[in-house]
């Protein structure tokens, strides 16, 4: 049963959209209605609020990691396999992209994916951080810097991570977040893709 309890508990922990929440306890529009129209940092930036999208990123982030951590922490206690770790890892994402408190309709999970990677192994964080933000700031186009950090992070995990059920799911992960990217895949082919930022 524990095991089952630490993966709705990661899905139940992901479906919390921080950006939903930060912009209503700070009195700003749904980021459902602007923008992207994606419940995530990057458009919430767009309100002009660089504190929201500072605690929406912090946010998301965090819940990636504590899932993660929890069931870490909690591992011989709970006697979790390192396969339903990774289970875990894979759920909160799901949670945050597919949450169940917003009527389904969540973000794109970069900002979780780092906190998840974070928890698994911080050198593989810290190494696609690096990444993100060299392109980020070279290029201010967000999904362009995320896409490329998604899909280096697989290799990174090999190298650095101890368990191979945890690069699966790093695997599983990047999948996802590749799938939740498609109009922003196509927009950078097609040279549309706005730049962090704009309005």
């Amino acid at each position: 049963m524990a095991n089952y309890f630490a993966i709705i508990g990661a899905y139940l922990l992901g479906s919390l959209s921080f950006a939903v929440i930060v912009s209503r306890c700070m009195g700003m529009p749904d980021p459902h209605s602007y923008g992207s129209g994606n419940p995530g940092a990057t458009n919430v930036l767009r309100s002009g609020r660089k504190s929201a999208a500072a605690l929406t990123l912090l946010g998301d982030a965090f819940k990636g990691w504590l899932a993660v951590w929890l069931a870490e922490h909690y591992q011989a206690t709970w006697q979790l396999d390192n396969s339903i770790i990774a289970i875990v890892a894979v759920a909160v994402l799901i949670g945050h992209m597919w949450p169940v408190f917003f009527k389904f309709k969540g973000g794109k999970g970069v900002a979780t994916a780092l906190g998840v990677l974070l928890a698994l192994s911080w050198p593989t964080a810290l190494i696609c951080t690096a990444v993100w933000l060299i392109i980020a700031f070279g290029f201010k186009v967000s999904s362009l810097a995320a896409l490329i950090a998604t899909l280096i992070s697989p290799f990174i995990a090999w190298w650095f991570m101890p368990q191979t059920s945890w690069v699966f799911a790093i695997i599983v992960i990047d999948l996802l977040v590749l799938y939740r990217h498609k109009s922003n895949i196509k927009n950078l082919f097609s040279g549309r893709e706005s730049k962090i930022g704009q309005n």
